[in-house]
């Protein structure tokens, strides 16, 4: 699909919209290992975590220190019911899509993940068509990194970049609570 912008455009380079999704560990960590990778090379980054809020993850004080790379939750610490989420959740879901719009069109940044996009779709927390749009206006030189399991078709269909992480064994399948510095 690699048609946003052409080879010779200018000095910019083509920035692409990746999908990390999939029942498998470690979709968030690829997306915040890119990050890092294009702050090494003096590239500003943004996350905006959805449905994430309230708990000390590394990650936030990790990227406290790093120039370059900010990132924002929008989120509370309970879980979300999918089959009946509160309101307050869909709130959170639109307050942090109306900051990712806001991102995009300043187009400060070189990469913006949005991470467990995903799984807002797949709770219904948002429309679609809403977040489709969005990605097909992005700026061409931003790369966009979307995560979450359940990434609906229509997203994979979009992007053009797909890596789909497959659980085949995991600690939790025997009982092993979440670990500090590992899984949070």
């Amino acid at each position: 699909m690699f048609n946003r912008c052409s080879p010779l455009e200018d000095e910019k380079r083509s920035g692409i919209v990746q999908v990390y999704t999939g029942t498998g560990k470690g979709k968030t960590t690829a997306a915040l290992g890119l990050a890092l990778r294009a702050a090494g090379h003096d590239q500003k980054g943004m996350i905006i975590q959805f449905m994430k809020g309230q708990i000390k993850y590394g990650e936030l004080s990790s990227i406290e220190d790093l120039p370059g790379l900010e990132i924002e939750q929008y989120g509370r610490a309970d879980f979300v019911d999918k089959n009946d989420p509160d309101q307050v959740d869909i709130d959170f879901a639109k307050e942090g899509f109306d900051r990712a719009k806001e991102v995009l069109s300043e187009e400060e940044y070189d990469i913006v993940v949005l991470d467990e996009m995903n799984m807002v779709l797949d709770f219904e927390l948002l429309e679609e068509k809403d977040v489709i749009e969005m990605l097909e206006n992005k700026p061409p030189h931003m790369e966009i990194v979307l995560t979450g399991r359940n990434a609906p078709p229509s997203i994979i269909d979009l992007a053009d970049l797909v890596t789909v992480m497959s659980e085949v064994k995991h600690p939790y399948m025997i009982g092993m609570d979440g670990r500090e510095g590992i899984e949070f």
